[in-house]
């Protein structure tokens, strides 16, 4: 992939304060492109996002999704040509709080952002982001691809998959006519330096790390795609570019994921970060099972991700160990006061080569 077809590229992102987001944005700052980014304030404190000092670095509009009035007046001024949209509430026990909060986010956001595609003809490449959560989970073995039923079980994947529904409404009856190209990603779990959320495994790890207290781990045995955060970000501007030069060849839905022989247990994964962690600082942290009875969430979670690889010819670069390596970079430098941007910078270039 080709990254400078994004200089000069007007990019709109929502949801550009959080982790994904992040990483996208300094990729095509990188890449000379003029990004506005349209999200609430950052989810975390800290977070990646002030770390990077991207509030200064491109047009940072603060705004809520669910706000149509103001959203069409930010596409009136920008006039992007590519949209990714990556804004949401993306925690499914957070998701279980507030219900309410996540369908109107989700399934409303999504509905106006395809108003502000259908509002504006300058934009050319549309990019919805969803989750490899939208699929109706039967606890079997096999990848999930992309003609199989949509149907998440919790709220959070639940109105994903609505807002998979409502991106396909928006396509056949508004879309196909218009020179505008659209696609879905459905990503696996994501995970990489910078990333400070609650309920996520990785910073749980390293927030355990800093305290020097054990890992909790509450469902070891759950399979999930983990893949590092570069892997999504830029097949998501793969597919906008591909698309964007060819609408009839590569618009379409698409699942995200790592090799199969990646998709581990959380406590594989925790126990890679226990080695590699105490490897590089000499610590001797490690994690606990701790059920804590929370709500239904899936045992076992796999994508089928030949479809993104027989039309653009792509594969992951970087398999769980490389990624835990990284991830393990990225933190300890963060906890050692180094400036993240040059470790971001660093592994952004090392990921490209």
């Amino acid at each position: 992939m080709n990254l400078s077809f994004y200089k000069n590229k007007k990019v709109l992102i929502t949801g550009h304060t959080g982790f994904k987001g992040s990483w996208m944005c300094e990729l095509l700052l990188k890449e000379g492109a003029a990004v506005t980014g349209y999200a609430l304030e950052p989810p975390t404190d800290p977070s990646l996002f002030d770390m990077l000092g991207l509030s200064e670095k491109i047009n940072h509009v603060t705004g809520d999704v669910r706000d149509l009035e103001h959203m069409i007046k930010v596409f009136g001024e920008a006039q992007p040509e590519i949209v990714i949209h990556m804004a949401a509430q993306p925690l499914v026990r957070e998701s279980y709080k507030d219900p309410v909060g996540t369908y109107a986010t989700n399934v409303m956001g999504t509905v106006n952002i395809c108003e502000c595609v259908r509002q504006n003809p300058c934009v050319k490449s549309f990019v919805n982001v969803t989750t490899d959560k939208v699929y109706k989970n039967k606890e079997w073995e096999w990848g999930y691809r992309e003609n199989e039923e949509l149907n998440g079980y919790d709220p959070y994947s639940n109105s994903k998959s609505c807002s998979e529904l409502v991106t396909s409404s928006y396509i056949q009856s508004f879309f196909n006519d218009m020179p505008v190209a659209v696609s879905t990603a459905r990503a696996g779990n994501v995970i990489g330096g910078g990333d400070f959320a609650a309920d996520r495994i990785i910073p749980d790890c390293i927030r355990a790390a800093q305290e020097g207290a054990d890992i909790i781990v509450r469902n070891p045995y759950s399979t999930r795609p983990y893949e590092h955060v570069l892997e999504p970000v830029t097949a998501y501007l793969m597919i906008a570019m591909k698309q964007y030069e060819d609408k009839e060849k590569y618009a379409g839905h698409y699942n995200v994921g790592p090799n199969e022989e990646d998709c581990w247990t959380t406590g594989q994964l925790v126990t890679l970060f226990c080695d590699k962690w105490n490897e590089v600082t000499g610590d001797s942290i490690k994690w606990i099972d701790k059920y804590d009875g929370g709500p239904h969430e899936a045992g076992f979670l796999k994508l089928d991700c030949s479809k993104i690889k027989r039309v653009f010819g792509w594969t992951p670069c970087w398999n769980v160990t490389d990624t835990m390596e990284s991830i393990v970079e990225w933190s300890a430098a963060y906890m050692r006061g180094e400036d993240v941007t040059v470790v971001t910078d660093k592994q952004i270039e090392s990921f490209l080569q």
